[in-house]
């Protein structure tokens, strides 16, 4: 069984039959959980409808840094809403992207830090979003104390030296289809070094296709991928990295296969 940690089913480069598909495509190969993260708040509320109407399929919600200019309070408390629901299990995916120039770091700031407060609040881990902002990601979940909650460095990007601070927060790191890229060392380093207890994997799909299928648009069915190339890097069998995967996943939303029988 294996569990995608970060996946946008909520993309509006799918369709309903889409989504069909490759939810049913995933689950005929042992993929059979699936957290599927907001990104402003219509894909919020598209994650909460797809959580609502899917078994093992989670929402979380939130506003990425790229959408922080049009945040506004109602938003905030719409999020605060949400996250009363029961198959809402994490708040994100947010934090700093410094990769596209559209948002003033000052209000990416702002932001992201109000919805670690609101996470802190409804006790909900935090799906974090670092795109070339790995020193002022640590620095603002260490002094908003996201320790408390904990959470996921989504598709992590940075260094050891970074994994090793992001974990001493309680935040687990989550790798995607660059760490089967041939020229991702960094990515595969750190792959090789995390404690099994912190290792998540995901797809982020539609982006960021794993190989032998890179140029493709991603799908839930390709995490395996993923967690082949890590139990390689790792000399570990596939069959245990997806089941260790799959238990920290389901501890760190608070969630039980519900294809599982007590």
């Amino acid at each position: 069984m294996l569990f995608d940690s970060h996946c946008h089913l909520n993309s509006d480069k799918f369709d309903d039959n889409d989504i069909v598909e490759m939810i049913h495509s995933a689950r005929d190969h042992n993929v059979v959980q699936i957290l599927v993260p907001g990104f402003d708040i219509p894909s919020s509320l598209k994650a909460v409808e797809l959580a609502e109407d899917w078994q093992g399929v989670y929402a979380a919600v939130g506003i990425h840094p790229n959408d922080a200019n049009h945040a506004t309070e109602d938003m905030y408390e719409k999020l605060r809403e949400w996250a009363q629901l029961p198959h809402v299990v994490a708040i994100g995916e947010i934090g700093l992207d410094y990769h596209w120039d559209t948002t003033p770091k000052e209000v990416q700031f702002e932001v992201f830090r109000r919805q670690i407060r609101l996470a802190r609040e409804v006790k909900m881990p935090i799906v974090i979003h670092d795109r070339e902002a790995h020193g002022d990601i640590v620095q603002i979940l260490k002094e908003e104390g996201a320790r408390e909650v904990g959470g996921i460095m989504h598709c992590f990007s940075g260094s050891w030296e970074m994994a090793k601070e992001c974990m001493d927060m309680n935040f687990m790191i989550s790798f995607g289809g660059p760490v089967t890229y041939k020229n991702a060392k960094r990515p595969q380093e750190v792959a090789s070094k995390v404690p099994l207890d912190f290792l998540l994997v995901e797809t982020d799909s539609p982006y960021l296709t794993p190989e032998p299928y890179r140029g493709k648009p991603n799908q839930p069915l390709y995490v395996r991928h993923v967690a082949e190339k890590i139990a390689e890097l790792r000399g570990m069998e596939f069959d245990e990295i997806s089941r260790i995967t799959t238990e920290n996943a389901e501890r760190i939303f608070n969630v039980r296969n519900p294809f599982v029988s007590l």
